[in-house]
């Protein structure tokens, strides 16, 4: 038990940094520039975990990093920027607040992880819970944005579970920083040719980027990668749903608001959610024959 809930805390620490993404990418960054903006966050995080894992893909491991790379950064980066960019920050958090859902059937699908009655309760409450946080949100709403946020949802939930069904040939922090390197180079084209010379930073997106790089995505993506190998793909995908607690809390805390009644009841009914999905013991599985570390040098 102890196990798990350090597991648990371990995967906390990415939605808890990812609440804060939003804010940060709409206050901070350079709109308009949504592939420069991921590639941005991904390749220097990416080399960053490089140095200090200091071990390269093998074997079957470039292509998957290829297609993990795609998925879970480079893509999802790009379409998260949009999002922030066209959409309130309540609006979004709330179409992502899917994730548990579609993480435990992809689950269910690719590694037979048939989601149980409290999982899907969890969710359920989970996604009541932001609702009631959120509110309605905005009165227009930018169906650019809204399509941004639902392609990044199937698309990280799709990449993540496949992340757990790869992701033991090395460590967290290696995979993590293939993924990013391989995302991030991906993205170089597609920037240069779509949307031409880099933007201008000054310097509140270099401080924003330099913030988005290390805490949202380098610490971030390792934490939650790390709880995928450990705990079951649905409550992984309940514990991402502290990213909009994390951002109404944010929120309150910098307009010098008091929390609300709905508010107050939301963050409850997240917190329930995921003590239901808890697992009871850890469902970590033997790890195949490790491969021989390659040290670069």
């Amino acid at each position: 038990m102890e196990n798990i809930f350090r597991w648990v805390l371990v995967t906390a620490i990415a939605p808890i940094a990812w609440g804060t993404n939003y804010f940060v990418t709409h206050e901070y960054l350079p709109a308009g520039y949504p592939l420069y903006g991921a590639l941005f966050r991904a390749l220097p995080a990416g080399l960053l975990l490089l140095c200090i894992a200091r071990r390269l893909p093998r074997g079957a491991w470039w292509w998957r990093s290829l297609v993990l790379g795609v998925c879970n950064m480079g893509a999802f980066f790009a379409l998260i920027y949009v999002a922030s960019q066209l959409l309130p920050v309540s609006l979004a958090s709330t179409i992502m607040s899917a994730t548990p859902l579609t993480m435990a059937l992809f689950a269910w699908a690719l590694l037979a992880e048939r989601p149980t009655l409290p999982v899907l309760i969890g969710a359920a409450a989970g996604i009541t819970g932001v609702c009631l946080m959120l509110g309605a949100g905005a009165t227009s709403v930018d169906l650019r944005g809204v399509a941004a946020s639902i392609a990044a949802l199937l698309m990280s939930s799709c990449g993540y579970i496949l992340t757990k069904k790869w992701g033991r040939a090395a460590s967290p922090l290696a995979t993590t920083s293939w993924q990013l390197i391989a995302g991030g180079l991906v993205l170089i084209p597609f920037a240069v040719t779509i949307e031409g010379r880099p933007p201008s930073l000054d310097l509140p997106a270099l401080a924003g980027f330099a913030y988005v790089g290390l805490i949202a995505t380098a610490l971030a993506f390792t934490a939650w990668f790390t709880g995928l190998r450990h705990l079951p793909a649905a409550t992984v995908g309940l514990i991402g749903l502290l990213n909009p607690v994390t951002g109404v809390l944010l929120g309150t805390t910098l307009s010098g608001d008091m929390l609300t009644v709905p508010q107050l009841l939301g963050m409850t009914l997240v917190l329930l959610g995921i003590t239901l999905a808890r697992p009871r013991r850890e469902t970590t599985v033997a790890s195949p024959v490790a491969e021989p570390p390659k040290v670069y040098r």
